[in-house]
């Protein structure tokens, strides 16, 4: 059974060590940047909630989920404000194609939609446009396109 555990000092060892394959390095942060990036959002008055994805007691997975902008996100797109966002998904290479994304996602909504930090409209998340399977991920989903960009990624937006 698929579960989210929030990253801790007694799991975070495990987390990191989780890669994705080395042609999909480029579409994702590594885990430690993005513990890293939870860890100054939080102390620049921005929220951030970090989860292991978990099959029982195996780590196979990671994903943080973000709201609003921090006081140090200057080019926030416009979406960031006031709505949640899927900010970070990744499977181990190991333990890919085994439907632990779309489980996984599946949590992550899970969790947005008992609006921890306030009501909101939307969730948002951002992958590069070559990025095909994330994008037919996300679409399965109902994530559409809303004409925005974060640097050169798409932004795709859900209705909550």
């Amino acid at each position: 059974m698929i579960r989210l555990e929030k990253v801790n000092g007694k799991n975070v060892w495990d987390l990191l060590k989780l890669q994705v394959s080395e042609e999909q390095k480029s579409f994702v942060a590594s885990n430690d940047v993005s513990i890293i990036e939870a860890y100054t959002a939080i102390t620049g008055n921005g929220y951030a909630f970090p989860f292991g994805i978990y099959d029982g007691d195996t780590p196979v997975g990671f994903l943080m989920i973000g709201f609003d902008a921090d006081d140090y996100w200057d080019d926030a797109p416009e979406i960031a404000k006031g709505n949640y966002n899927l900010w970070r998904l990744m499977i181990d290479k190991a333990y890919q194609e085994n439907g632990y994304g779309k489980e996984a996602v599946k949590l992550a909504l899970e969790f947005i939609r008992t609006y921890p930090c306030g009501e909101a409209e939307y969730c948002w998340l951002s992958y590069e446009p070559e990025n095909t399977v994330a994008s037919k991920l996300y679409s399965s989903f109902g994530f559409k396109e809303n004409g925005e960009k974060d640097g050169e990624e798409l932004i795709v937006v859900l209705k909550l």
